[in-house]
């Protein structure tokens, strides 16, 4: 292999293109666009304060007027936040290992997406943050952080997009197609997540009352970013039309049906299991659970092999 190729993460990955349509006079290849160690990096961080915010909501769920930004009263809402930091953790930090930007990019806009819109609710309800005399130190200590961390992160994702762009290189091709249903599965997904996330975060003091537990237009708003956040990336994923280029956003989903149904059987009584609103959140779940299983047993490598050998007529399978 020469200087003008890049090697990929793993072995179900194409090496590079010609460069030149004439094989009798190969110009050399084109590499793949590498993801750029910058961006990686703030994948990595991203994740481990993913972690610990999580850790803050899904643990402490009922101490949060003590280690976290603000207080939330109800813990299923607490939790509800928690599991989706948690489920972040897998998607950032399996997109920083990517070695290619095309398998790592599922991630970014759906973070910058929801960095922003939180930071808005920050900015929004600074009131209700833990600032001020009346709070300990180390409670005031965590809400600066806080702030500062969707100040600053939105701002060094965009710059470093900007340096991802500018990165020379190409897509490698699609090599593991979705299910023609999962094309519509996700379709739905993003609409109903971008419609009740959109509801939630402009008027939250409307639609919260159709959430299945209780909201204030606090967590109202910071439950749509979340929303929002997660239909982007349903978008994105019909956008991209592969699960190798999906698997990041796999497991998080799968992480997140799980732990989002480990919430409602720790706080039973905070949800409203018989009206319309619990039961079309159920069902969510499941499509949720369904999704993320689909899309990474395709996007494993000996699945992508298998499919490319049978594309090929390969008579061992």
């Amino acid at each position: 292999m020469n200087n003008n190729t890049v090697r990929c993460a793993g072995p179900e990955e194409p090496r590079a293109v010609r460069d030149s349509d004439d094989p009798g006079e190969p110009r050399g290849t084109v590499a793949f666009r590498p993801l750029v160690p910058g961006k990686r990096r703030l994948l990595f961080t991203a994740a481990v304060l993913v972690l610990l915010a999580g850790i803050q909501l899904f643990v402490f769920t009922g101490r949060t007027g003590h280690f976290f930004a603000f207080t939330i009263a109800n813990p299923l809402a607490a939790a509800f936040l928690g599991a989706n930091y948690w489920a972040a953790v897998a998607i950032e930090g399996l997109a920083g290992r990517q070695r290619l930007w095309a398998n790592a990019r599922i991630a970014v806009p759906a973070v910058l997406v929801f960095t922003v819109l939180t930071l808005t609710v920050t900015l929004t309800h600074l009131g209700q943050l833990h600032l001020g005399g009346r709070f300990p130190a180390g409670t005031q200590i965590v809400t600066v952080a806080w702030i500062a961390i969707y100040a600053l992160v939105p701002a060094l994702i965009l710059i470093l997009l900007v340096v991802q762009a500018r990165t020379p290189g190409t897509d490698p091709p699609r090599s593991a197609s979705l299910p023609g249903w999962l094309y519509v599965v996700l379709a739905a997904q993003a609409i109903v997540l971008l419609g009740v996330g959109i509801a939630l975060f402009a008027v939250p003091g409307k639609a919260a009352p159709m959430w299945p537990w209780g909201l204030t237009p606090m967590m109202a708003q910071a439950t749509g970013a979340w929303l929002i956040s997660l239909g982007v990336a349903a978008g994105h994923a019909l956008l991209e039309r592969d699960a190798r280029r999906l698997r990041p956003a796999a497991v998080g989903y799968i992480l997140l049906a799980v732990l989002l149904s480990i919430a409602l059987a720790r706080y039973p009584h905070q949800f409203e299991w018989r009206s319309a609103s619990g039961i079309a959140y159920l069902i969510f779940l499941v499509t949720m659970l369904l999704t993320g299983a689909v899309g990474l047993v395709r996007g494993l490598p000996r699945v992508i092999q298998r499919s490319e050998k049978l594309s090929k007529g390969d008579p061992s399978w």
